[in-house]
């Protein structure tokens, strides 16, 4: 275990759009925070503005985006930004939101890392622990796994198979998270979908702002999007970016994740192993 200064932003900041599955437009604002508050959602647009801690213990649902809730109260689709703010070493800031979806912009993470430059980040007086482990952690089903290994540094080694589907195939992307390789390698990568699997859900309106600039599409076998792929394995990068969000939601630690074919369930499955583990129930 070691300790570093806490950080926060410098000033507030704040932005809009629609929520991939909701289709809400939704005011997001990036608020600085005290020391110890840790990363907070906060719902302006009900009645006495309730909060939601960004922490393994909020998470609601993993459908196909991590939900949070306090009570009856949810935000969802947080993992773009949650990645964003853990790049930049982010311990405490508040989220205000007019509705219950985080916007999804590009499909990325690209917009919450321009917030975060126009806001600043500051180094605040006061210390944060960074957990390690002794020894390795596995959670395993199916075809799907998750491995935490001991290391000085904190790196994600992803693979990705999609053997239904030659367009994306069998990628794979490993990488040292710090703040200047995820600006560069990670948040451009856009979440993605293959229609053939989602149109069900579009016929019956559960992803109302989905388009063609918040997500790269494969239809038919091809990418659908004009412009192509940003990266060509864009896909697994996305999942690297989908797990480090998933993940911010742990206690501040380091340690080589080593995942194969993993969503955001399992993700927080793996989740709840590690926090036992650093809780030392197991």
């Amino acid at each position: 275990m070691t300790t570093g200064p806490q950080h926060t932003l410098c000033r507030p900041v704040s932005a809009q759009g629609i929520g991939l599955f909701t289709g809400e437009t939704v005011s997001l604002t990036l608020l600085p925070a005290p020391a110890g508050h840790g990363i907070v959602f906060e719902r302006v647009d009900l009645p006495g503005s309730l909060r939601i801690a960004a922490v393994c213990d909020s998470v609601r649902a993993t459908p196909l985006c991590t939900v949070l809730g306090a009570g009856d109260v949810r935000v969802q689709t947080v993992e773009h930004l949650l990645a964003a703010l853990r790049a930049y070493d982010l311990d405490n800031v508040l989220i205000q939101m007019t509705g219950s979806e985080v916007p999804i912009f590009d499909g990325s993470s690209k917009a919450f890392i321009s917030l975060i430059e126009q806001a600043g980040v500051q180094e605040m007086e006061e210390e944060i622990e960074t957990l390690s482990l002794k020894e390795p952690l596995y959670w395993s089903e199916g075809n799907v796994h998750l491995i935490a290994l001991p290391a000085n540094e904190y790196k994600i080694s992803y693979t990705l198979h999609y053997p239904h589907c030659p367009v994306i195939g069998s990628q794979f992307y490993s990488f040292s998270v710090t703040k200047d390789r995820f600006v560069q390698e990670i948040a451009p990568c856009r979440t993605f979908s293959i229609y053939e699997e989602i149109a069900p859900m579009i016929e019956k309106g559960l992803i109302k702002g989905g388009c063609l600039d918040s997500a790269v599409l494969v239809k038919e076998g091809v990418i659908a999007n004009p412009e192509g792929l940003r990266f060509q394995d864009e896909m697994a990068r996305h999942k690297v970016l989908d797990l480090i969000g998933d993940c911010s939601l742990l206690p501040k630690f380091v340690a080589h994740i080593v995942a194969v074919c993993s969503g955001h369930t399992s993700n927080h499955q793996f989740g709840k192993k590690f926090l036992n583990y650093v809780k030392g129930e197991c």
